[in-house]
Formats: structure tokens, C-alpha cells, sequence
């Protein structure tokens, strides 16, 4: 049963704070883990304490929040002086979800996040009317995930030990003021861009924080329109070195679709051991198709590839039309599986043509005599789990 308060917006932070401290697991008459606070005339919070040291304050509750009023968020997440710091029966954060945080919430949010000097991990998720956020950070927070803040245009961060950085929505403004190395980043913008007037060059430091990255979620407009340009700014060939799994978000123009952006990405991506290739018919697509080809320096064929799943495919001969231009980039042949209906999964295999039973059909490469079958495939998960972001 949920632990029920009422208050003002300025006790916000008081009560979440007397919530942690009086909570105890292993006493029966301390272990309240629901709390829902109930503050001026509409605002309501409901907190939850939820295992391994997670916290979730979610304000989705709030009667009137169709149309929200935009505004803007500061977060500092800053050493202080350790006096201030909880006693050792205090329950820590270390996980914190911010769940549809508004205009009326935030500034008491800011002021109870900041209190939490052990967070590694922070979650910004549905904030509607965010127009703005700027995370200040010299502790310890590694993971920050931003997803489904649909009016968001602006995103700065100051951050010098990030490692994860998970972002799903319109494209902001992004501006890392310090170099951080990311491992794992995920920029799911199919939606665009979320302003109007972006550069290139503005593009350059983020370019700089992904690119040591192993794990990366990417759409095809954001290499065309932002990291392609950004190239030629670099002295040496610029590559993916760590890069192991790649998510790319693709998709159809005018009814075609055409694999030259992805074959040029996957040149810089030398150490690359799976692809998962998802053609999404809603994602954004730049007004002119920019040639990136020519911003690709020296590349040697793809060593390590071992798995390409697609999804989204219009029809079997674009698939196979991707894997036989796949072929230009690779020097080893890779498990190719493809989705049926998200449940089932084919294998597109390449056979010698005098194995195959198909009508005589020759493949555009009129040098190789092959032809590719489909062979059904049970058991996915054990062949190639998901990409780490697909189910986020």
C-alpha cells in the first residue's frame, strides 16, 4: 500500500527525502516502497523504491498536462561538502527514472537530484513541454538516457566520466562541453531533426564522443546530414575502431531503396561483428540525397563481420539485392537472417548455381554463378540475440 501525502510544490523534495530515509527493507514496519504526494492544485507524484537501488518519481498523473507549457531544465549533479551527505542508514540512488517531469515540477526535481551525490545511472523519459536540459555532472553518473521528450530542441552536457549515453526522440542542438568517450550510444532521431537551422560543424564534438564507441544506434539522414560532412574536418582517416554492434535505421525513398549511405558508413567500421539493419518506412528522410562516398578515406574489407539481421525489407529481391552488395565490403560471409513477421526468421544463404532449384534467374553479379535461398531458422535468439537497444 502506497505511503499518501499532501503538500505544497516546495515540500517535494522534503517529503521524497524523508521517504528514503525512513525506508528500510528489512523492517517490516519501514519497508513502504510507494509513495504518492499530492501537491498544489493538480500536481501528483508517485515515488517508488524499486530493487538495486532504484528510485522512480513519476508525475504522468497530473490531470492537466495535454497541453504543456514549455520550459526549460537545469540539472547539477555536483560534489558537496560530505557533512551533507545521508547517514549510512539512508536508502542511496544510484538509479534515478524522471518520468514526465513538467514545467511545474522541475525546479524542486533539480533540487532533490542534486542531494544525490552516489547516481550513476539517470533516466529522462515522456517529459513533455522540455525545451531545454542542460546536465551538469563532475560525479560519477556513467549512464544517461533521454528517450520520448517530444518537444526537446536544445541539449547540453557537461560530463567528464559518461560512458552510455541513450537518446530516442527529434534530433536537439547537442552540445558536449567536455570530451567524454562513450562506449555504448544510441541516437534514435528517425523522427529529424528537432530544429530547423543546424551545421555540420556544430556535429563535430559529438562525432568525437561516439566515436570509440562498441555499441551504436544510428539513422541514415544523421550520418548524411551530420557526421558525413563533419569528415573532411579531420586531418587522418576518421574510423569506428571499437565498433561491434550497429544498429542502422534505414529507409525507403520514393519507393526504393538504396543501400549507398550504409555501405559508405560501414567503411569506417573496421572491427564490426553485427549489423542489424531495420527499414522503419516512417523514419525521416533528408529532402536531397547527399553523396558521402567521396568523404570516406582508406578502408579495408570488413574481417570480423559474423551477423546481418534486416527487417523491414518491402520484398525478397531487396534483400538480396543488399546482400550481394554487402559483398563489396566484406571479406568473410556473414549469417544473414531475415525477419518474417518478428517471430520468424529466415536465412539468406548463398548456394553454387548448380545446387539451386530455382528458374533460371542470374544474379546481377554475372561474374559469381550463385544464387541465394531462404531457409526458415528456429532457435534466433541462440544464433544472434537482439542489438542491446532494440528493446529499450
Amino acid at each position: 500500500m502506497a505511503l499518501v501525502k499532501h503538500g505544497s510544490k516546495e515540500d517535494v523534495p522534503n517529503a521524497v527525502s524523508g521517504f528514503l530515509t525512513n525506508f528500510d527493507e528489512h523492517n517490516p514496519i519501514r519497508n513502504t516502497r510507494r509513495l504518492q504526494f499530492h501537491f498544489g492544485q493538480d500536481g501528483v507524484l508517485s515515488a517508488i523504491i524499486a530493487p538495486n537501488n532504484k528510485l522512480h518519481l513519476d508525475f504522468s498523473a497530473e490531470i492537466n498536462h495535454e497541453n504543456p507549457r514549455q520550459f526549460g531544465w537545469q540539472i547539477e549533479l555536483n560534489a558537496q561538502n560530505l557533512s551533507l551527505q545521508p547517514s549510512p542508514s539512508t536508502f542511496f540512488v544510484k538509479t534515478l527514472y524522471l518520468i514526465s517531469v513538467n514545467r511545474l515540477s522541475s525546479e524542486a526535481v533539480s533540487s532533490m537530484v542534486s542531494k544525490f551525490q552516489l547516481l550513476e545511472n539517470l533516466k529522462i523519459i515522456a517529459c513533455n513541454g522540455l525545451e531545454s536540459l542542460s546536465i551538469d555532472s563532475d560525479t560519477k553518473l556513467f549512464d544517461l538516457t533521454i528517450f520520448d521528450c517530444p518537444q526537446l530542441k536544445s541539449l547540453h552536457i557537461k560530463s567528464y566520466k559518461l560512458r552510455t549515453l541513450l537518446y530516442r526522440g527529434q534530433f536537439p542542438w547537442f552540445w558536449p562541453e567536455f570530451h567524454f568517450n562513450l562506449r555504448n550510444a544510441m541516437l534514435d532521431s528517425r523522427q529529424g531533426p528537432g530544429y530547423s537551422s543546424f551545421k555540420a560543424s556544430e556535429f563535430d564534438r559529438v562525432l568525437l564522443t561516439i566515436k570509440n564507441s562498441e555499441i551504436l544506434t544510428l539513422c541514415k539522414w544523421t550520418f548524411e546530414a551530420l557526421i558525413c560532412p563533419s569528415l573532411s574536418s579531420f586531418q587522418s582517416d576518421f574510423q569506428f575502431y571499437r565498433l561491434k554492434d550497429l544498429w542502422w535505421i534505414d529507409n525507403y525513398s520514393k519507393g526504393l531503396y538504396n543501400s549507398d549511405v550504409l555501405i559508405s558508413f560501414l567503411k569506417l567500421c573496421p572491427s564490426l561483428e553485427r549489423l542489424f539493419l531495420t527499414i522503419d518506412h516512417n523514419s525521416y528522410a533528408m529532402p536531397s540525397a547527399a553523396s558521402c562516398s567521396k568523404q570516406v578515406g582508406r578502408y579495408t574489407k570488413l574481417q570480423h563481420l559474423k551477423v546481418v539481421k534486416l527487417e523491414g525489407f518491402a520484398n525478397q529481391e531487396d534483400e538480396i539485392l543488399f546482400a550481394e552488395r554487402l559483398q563489396d565490403v566484406v571479406a568473410v560471409e556473414p549469417l544473414i537472417l531475415i525477419a518474417s513477421d518478428g517471430i520468424c526468421f529466415r536465412n539468406l544463404t548463398k548456394v553454387p548455381s548448380h545446387e539451386s532449384h530455382q528458374p533460371d534467374k542470374t544474379s546481377p553479379l554475372l561474374q559469381e554463378k550463385y544464387f541465394y535461398k531462404f531457409v526458415q531458422v528456429k532457435h534466433i535468439n541462440e544464433l544472434c540475440p537482439k542489438h542491446a537497444h532494440m528493446s529499450l
